[in-house]
């Protein structure tokens, strides 16, 4: 039996962003910080699965410090982000109100800017629902702890005093942290993963958060309880 449940969030909570919207604050960030005609390749270089090499070489080309480069990056881009889930162009699957029926602990370990992170779950007010919530920290330090990296999924774990969470999320990285964090991983074929063939294989694979209701080991609210 599962004690707990950790989500991954974008692709799996709630849709994803349009890359176009990522893509705008990157440009935004070189003109804040007084490039007005970066080459089109290195904007595209630090849109997005930015490692700290690319930052580097990036900020070096333009003369800037990386992290204040990857710091205001981060940041321009969680409020573009926060501005779409406002405007109702990132919403909650359809889908969502499966988690209210897990009788279990529940987090959020993700990839995405702890900002926001912060306004969805201040948004959707399931604070109650998720206790432990967490995304990066705008800081170059952040790019070697996020997944594939365990470290925030092994928070979330210390967070809510569990040991055997499952972790479900939409991607490989998402499977290796859980394996690496030595906790079981459930693989979420959304839309935009209908075709991707996971690697490494994930313990599970759920077509809808619906799935988890039925999948052997989350604990669910029996019928005469009322969901979360």
């Amino acid at each position: 039996m599962y004690d707990s449940v950790i989500f991954d969030h974008d692709g799996v909570l709630t849709t994803l962003v349009e890359l176009s919207v990522l893509r705008e604050a990157t440009w935004e960030t070189f003109a804040t910080l007084g490039v007005s005609d970066p080459d089109p390749d290195h904007v595209e270089k630090v849109v997005i699965h930015v490692t700290p090499e690319d930052v580097h070489s990036v900020a070096d080309t333009y003369d800037l410090d990386a992290e204040t480069l990857f710091r205001t990056r981060d940041e321009l881009a969680s409020a573009a982000q926060c501005e779409a889930i406002d405007a109702g162009h990132k919403t909650p699957y359809d889908d969502f109100d499966a988690v209210r029926r897990i009788d279990a602990p529940m987090g959020i370990v993700s990839n995405n800017q702890q900002a926001t992170i912060d306004h969805v779950v201040e948004t959707l007010d399931v604070a109650d629902l998720f206790p432990t919530a967490y995304g990066r920290e705008p800081s170059m330090t952040s790019l070697q702890r996020k997944k594939p990296d365990p470290y925030y999924i092994e928070r979330a774990m210390d967070d809510l005093g569990v040991e055997s969470p499952l972790y479900v999320g939409d991607s490989d990285s998402d499977i290796v942290a859980a394996h690496a964090a030595g906790v079981d991983s459930a693989f979420i074929r959304r839309g935009h993963r209908r075709d991707h063939t996971p690697s490494p294989d994930p313990t599970h694979e759920i077509q809808g958060l619906d799935d988890l209701l039925t999948l052997d080991g989350v604990p669910v609210l029996d019928s005469t309880e009322t969901a979360r």
